[in-house]
C-alpha cells in the first residue's frame, strides 16, 4: 500500500532547498525513470522564502527511508539544509486527480 510523507522546512532560505538538493542529486528538473528513486510515485513541493513543503507518495515507507539514507540525506547535508521542522506519514490515502 502506498504511503504519503509530508516534509516541512522552515528556515530563512527554505524556498530554495528543493532546487538546490535536486541539483546535487543530478536532477536537472523532473527525474526521468532511469534516475528516479525506486518506489517514488509522486513528488510535489511549494514554498515561500522561509518555508518549503514537500509532499511525496512512495510505494512504502521503506523505499523512502532507503532513498533518505543513501541519497537524500547526504544531498541535504551538502546543501546545508536545515532539518525538517515536520515529517508526517499518512497511510490512509485519498487519491483525486483533475485533468
Amino acid at each position: 500500500m502506498a504511503e504519503v510523507v509530508v516534509l516541512e522546512f522552515s528556515a530563512p532560505d527554505a524556498g530554495s532547498i528543493y532546487m538546490r538538493v535536486n541539483g546535487i542529486l543530478g536532477w536537472g528538473g523532473v527525474p526521468g525513470p532511469e534516475i528516479r528513486p525506486e518506489g517514488l510515485i509522486s513528488s510535489i513541493s511549494g514554498g515561500t522564502d522561509d518555508k518549503l513543503i514537500v509532499v511525496e507518495v512512495w510505494q512504502s515507507k521503506a523505499h523512502q527511508e532507503k532513498f533518505l539514507h543513501e541519497q537524500l540525506g547526504p544531498a541535504l547535508g551538502e546543501a546545508k539544509a536545515a532539518q525538517p521542522s515536520r515529517v508526517e506519514w499518512f497511510d490512509n490515502i485519498i487519491d483525486f486527480h483533475l485533468a
